[in-house]
């Protein structure tokens, strides 16, 4: 028989980087970020049919004695014509039709002679069954009959006399109907028990990703609760969302532990509405190396006037020391010496860019007459390293939102797609680590898991 599995998976986000950058975020603490993801879930109403055929074998009943029932005379085997079909009520009820065959025979007679003739007949039985999703997981029907229709009667013909025995095959439906709706909900409640399907996507969530090799980044994800919306019925299908509150966390360096597994799934909440937001953090890396490209394309060569002459650059390096950015370029000319110029990196979201601030200047020179005009040359390079110099962020974004939506739009698993849309990422921190700048990126998307042929 087949069960309805609910399986859910987290996908991974590939961090953006030109180069390896060893351990360089390993002392900083990522924040937990409460968000959630849904899960519209779709159930076929040909899949719960599927369900009850397979438990409903082709011959539902049979009577091959004569002399039960008070020696009634009687006998009687009943078939499905038919799969048995299930069609969305308008009040979290089902409509189930179970067309049947007939086949009766019946003894006329006194004292022990009868006379014996069979027929065979089509009705269509009808149940009405309701559900009632516990929010411990499980669904519980309770099916009622609802009746029959005859597309042929039941009748004896024994040539001149037509013997009707409709009251003979009803009497014996209707206790064979009773039966079938207990069948109905014994089936139901068995296969449609989400609890162990629960705690695997639980303890699924549960285990941190890696979200980057090259980076050793690890996402661990927490399950905090679950939320469910009413169930919605229509002609062919439920329809539900599940939502999924949880904590997202980023860590460096080793795996961090996973949460402990559970062997029982909590209770879930009955809400009305759902959140759709996926938040989390994810980091991209900038090497020193390409900082300092940037600065040569920005500033290699170029010349500045001090005092009627020119002061030019010939060389010129970006590293970091603790907080700072350290910009290191190397002077000719009138100032023959080394300019530093350090700041704190910080994103500018007009820009797009992340620049510096806070802005710090000293030269280093062997020419002691050098100093006295080196206050002219720092306020022209400083003035122009802080209105030019920044490393662009819009290739990092651009790049990380498309490999973030390649990852939301997957079928993992066969029936289990993901869906999802990256509607805001932004820089929202500037670390630097000995072999590089990395922007912590704040990421809200909408993501959800859409179940088909469950």
């Amino acid at each position: 028989m087949k069960s309805i599995k609910i399986l859910f998976i987290l996908l991974c986000i590939n961090a953006f980087g030109q180069t390896k950058v060893d351990n360089q975020l390993a002392d900083y603490n990522f924040p937990k970020i409460k968000s959630s993801i849904t899960m519209p879930v779709t159930i076929p109403l040909s899949e719960i049919g599927n369900m009850v055929n397979a438990s409903v074998k082709e011959l539902i009943y049979q009577d091959d004695s004569y002399t039960d029932n008070n020696n009634d005379q009687f006998k009687v085997k009943v078939w499905k014509t038919r799969p048995i079909r299930l069609v969305g009520g308008t009040n979290q009820n089902l409509l189930i039709e179970v067309p049947l065959k007939i086949w009766a025979e019946k003894g006329i007679g006194t004292l022990g002679i009868y006379s014996y003739q069979n027929t065979t007949f089509e009705t269509v039985m009808y149940f009405n069954t309701t559900l009632n999703f516990k929010n411990n997981w499980t669904i519980v029907t309770n099916t009622q009959p609802m009746g029959f229709k005859w597309v042929t009667k039941p009748v004896l013909d024994y040539g001149k006399i037509q013997i009707p025995i409709t009251p003979l095959v009803e009497k014996s439906l209707k206790e064979q109907q009773e039966k079938f709706c207990k069948t109905i909900d014994q089936q139901m409640g068995t296969q449609l028990n989400f609890q162990q399907y629960a705690v695997m996507a639980w303890n699924v969530f549960s285990q941190p990703f890696n979200i980057s090799e090259e980076y050793n980044t690890w996402l661990k994800v927490t399950p905090v609760n679950v939320n469910i919306t009413p169930l919605k019925f229509y002609g062919n299908q439920i329809d539900a969302n599940i939502g999924i509150d949880i904590y997202s966390e980023t860590f460096t360096g080793n795996k961090p532990a996973a949460s402990l597994p559970i062997k029982t799934a909590g209770n879930f909440n009955f809400i009305p509405v759902l959140g759709d937001q996926f938040s989390l953090q994810t980091t991209a890396n900038v090497p020193f190396t390409e900082a300092s490209n940037i600065a040569r394309k920005m500033f290699l060569g170029k010349e500045y006037d001090v005092r009627d002459s020119k002061v030019k650059i010939t060389d010129i390096r970006v590293y970091g020391i603790e907080n700072r950015i350290m910009i290191e370029a190397q002077t000719e000319g009138y100032i023959k010496g080394t300019a530093l110029i350090s700041g704190i990196p910080v994103y500018d979201d007009a820009k797009k860019k992340i620049v510096l601030s806070d802005t710090k200047f000293k030269l280093k020179t062997m020419n002691i007459l050098q100093k006295t005009a080196s206050l002219l040359f720092q306020g022209k390079i400083v003035r122009m390293i802080e209105e030019e110099y920044g490393i662009p962020t819009q290739e990092l974004v651009d790049t990380s939102k498309k490999s973030i939506e390649a990852a939301f739009n997957k079928e993992y698993y066969k029936g289990l797609k993901m869906n999802g849309r990256v509607f805001n990422l932004k820089p929202s921190q500037i670390l630097l680590g000995t072999s590089g700048i990395t922007a912590v990126i704040d990421t809200n998307a909408s993501l959800k898991l859409i179940i088909n042929g469950i």
